[in-house]
């Protein structure tokens, strides 16, 4: 039987990072892609260091050309990719709406939507003429409704599960799978990026309460890849057990 390929947008880190590693052990040859590259080639190594198959391919999900220059260049043996995990995405900044930075506007809307739909574009016409595949986006709680000073970010992944829920509406027709994992609080880099690198402040998000872990998500992905072939998880979501919504967290402080 050949061994199948998952291809993992953003996975230098966090909820990426961990669906490689979880994906790996499960027996997948994996295709990890972001932007550092020596921080890919790091986390390659450990994986073949513990006997896994990997590909890795740097570049950033934004430039809709570099991408497609990487999917170009993917040997042979690795281009029959079995699942895509558009995990790639960020929030930057915590402002009011009519006070916020146009940069990290257009850097949210252009990884979290436009990267997402340059993924699926160039990877999901190979699975649908190979009548076999599984795209797993990552969403988020922030995708279901808006919170204080979430705005963009929270309205980039309603854009997410809106994307989704349309890619399966389009595929109903073919075998592939289309899931949508939405997590709620959980402690990565996320919050370092979205405070621009302001430590502190990034730990006071997760201050009180047992955040979930990148792992956490991670396993949920693996299970929806495994579910049987007629049984399509559409969507997930994953909340820390004091987190009610995006915004009722109960903490203990």
């Amino acid at each position: 039987m050949k061994q199948k390929i998952a291809l993992i947008t953003g996975a230098t880190s966090g909820i990426g990072q961990a669906c490689a590693e979880r994906f790996a052990k499960g027996g997948y040859a994996v295709i990890i892609t972001g932007r550092n590259e020596d921080r890919l080639n790091t986390i390659a190594t450990t994986l073949r260091d513990n006997g896994h198959d990997v590909l890795t391919l740097s570049f950033d999900v934004r430039d809709r050309d570099a991408a497609a220059k990487a999917m170009a260049v993917i040997p042979q043996e690795w281009r029959d990719i079995d699942v895509l995990i558009n995990n790639a995405g960020l929030a930057l900044g915590l402002e009011k709406e009519y006070e916020g930075n146009y940069d990290d506007w257009d850097t949210m809307i252009d990884t979290n939507i436009k990267g997402l739909l340059t993924m699926t574009r160039l990877i999901v016409p190979g699975m649908v003429e190979r009548g076999q595949g599984h795209i797993i986006n990552i969403g988020s709680v922030a995708g279901d409704a808006a919170y204080a000073n979430g705005n963009v970010y929270c309205a980039t992944k309603a854009a997410v599960k809106a994307l989704t829920d349309g890619l399966r509406i389009d595929l109903a027709e073919t075998p592939l799978r289309v899931t949508n994992i939405k997590p709620g609080l959980v402690q990565t880099n996320f919050s370092v990026t979205r405070f621009h690198g302001d430590d502190e402040r990034a730990a006071n998000v997760y201050k009180g309460i047992k955040p979930l872990t990148g792992a956490d998500i991670a396993d949920v992905c693996f299970y929806a890849a495994q579910a049987p072939a007629h049984v399509q998880i559409a969507e997930v979501l994953v909340l820390a057990t004091h987190q009610a919504n995006g915004s009722t967290i109960v903490r203990n402080v």
